[in-house]
């Protein structure tokens, strides 16, 4: 798995406007192809009466899965200038609509590959992005008496506490970086006097 990966921080949409032409980017995070089809489709019917939603993404943490299309513009001045900007930017898991409202005067090749790419670009300045970096689960489980302190003290010390669990004794899932396990194994033990068990499980991402 990779060690971190930047993706959108939220969805949303940025307009700019060329030679009355109006360039509509709505961007979105997105985990799979499926999603990514889904959003596209979404901003088509939200937008019936424009000529061109021409979209890029990008998927995997390794920037696997890769798509564009121009839908209608002249080949490779809009679709791929889109994703070049995403991957210029280091994007994954985001996909790009750009709507286009033509407004009567044609931009040429140039123009439109400096408007698709510009419009992306711009869209992600607006929207912000976040790292996610890569953790190792683990279960911590304990006795009420400690939980609530131990909770504390996690939060205090920056990691990650994803869920805390009450039953018969308390378990609470954290995140933590691989090269932390070890230190973190004797944090544990010296905070709670040896009485807290500690579970590791699998991976996930999680914002840095």
């Amino acid at each position: 798995m990779q060690e971190q990966y930047r993706t959108l921080a939220h969805a949303g949409v940025h307009e700019i406007e060329i030679n009355k032409s109006r360039f509509l980017c709505a961007l979105a995070p997105v985990a799979t192809e499926a999603e990514a089809q889904d959003f596209i489709a979404a901003v088509r019917k939200e937008h019936p009466t424009a000529r061109h939603h021409c979209y890029a993404y990008v998927l995997g943490a390794d920037g696997g899965v890769q798509k564009a299309s121009d839908d209608g513009e002249p080949g490779g001045t809009a679709g791929v200038p889109m994703l070049q900007m995403l991957l210029r930017r280091e994007m994954r898991y985001v996909v790009a609509v750009v709507t286009r409202y033509f407004g009567g005067i044609k931009l040429g090749a140039g123009g439109l590959i400096r408007a698709y790419g510009g419009a992306v670009g711009e869209a992600l300045d607006t929207l912000g992005t976040v790292v996610r970096r890569r953790y190792r689960l683990a279960t911590v489980t304990v006795d009420h008496q400690r939980a609530g302190k131990l909770e504390n003290d996690l939060r205090a010390t920056g990691r990650a506490v994803r869920e805390v669990t009450y039953g018969a004794e308390v378990r609470i899932e954290v995140g933590l970086p691989e090269a932390d396990l070890p230190a973190f194994g004797a944090w544990l033990a010296d905070t709670t006097a040896g009485t807290a068990v500690l579970e590791l499980g699998g991976e996930a991402y999680g914002e840095a």
